[in-house]
């Protein structure tokens, strides 16, 4: 099945289905999903930044567990449904780890996005009129 012909909330499942190692490495991020024609178009993740101290990094600690990588991809469906009249776009989930407290959180961010250089073709411009045929006589 292409995934152009799933719903977008497949499409999301799918997505988050193959970050899922990825966000199990992850304590905090950004989860990108561009959208064309309510369809995914490209997929990813950004890292938040790598912190050291004098010049070393510091341990890692541990990313998402399962459990909340699965929670974070239901979010991120549910979600969904706030997304309203629009097909061509970008989502962005970002998410943290709160270390030793065991929880997580997530927000969402919809853009969308239109491209005016196809509407001169969709929607003809009203024909300008000059001051002589508003006023015939004037010059």
């Amino acid at each position: 099945m292409e995934l152009e012909s799933m719903s977008l909330a497949r499409q999301v499942d799918f997505v988050f289905r193959q970050l899922e190692e990825e966000l199990m490495n992850a304590i905090a991020g950004t989860v990108c999903i561009h959208i064309r024609n309510n369809a995914v178009g490209k997929f990813g993740m950004r890292h938040n930044p790598l912190e050291t101290r004098n010049g070393q990094f510091e341990k890692l600690n541990s990313g998402m567990t399962a459990k909340q990588v699965q929670d974070f991809r239901k979010m991120a469906i549910e979600g969904l449904k706030y997304r309203r009249n629009w097909t061509h776009g970008e989502i962005m989930y970002d998410f943290a780890v709160k270390q030793g407290a065991g929880s997580w959180s997530a927000s969402v961010c919809y853009e969308s996005n239109y491209n005016t250089s196809n509407w001169s073709y969709r929607y003809k411009q009203p024909r300008q009129s000059n001051v002589r045929e508003l006023y015939p006589g004037a010059e």
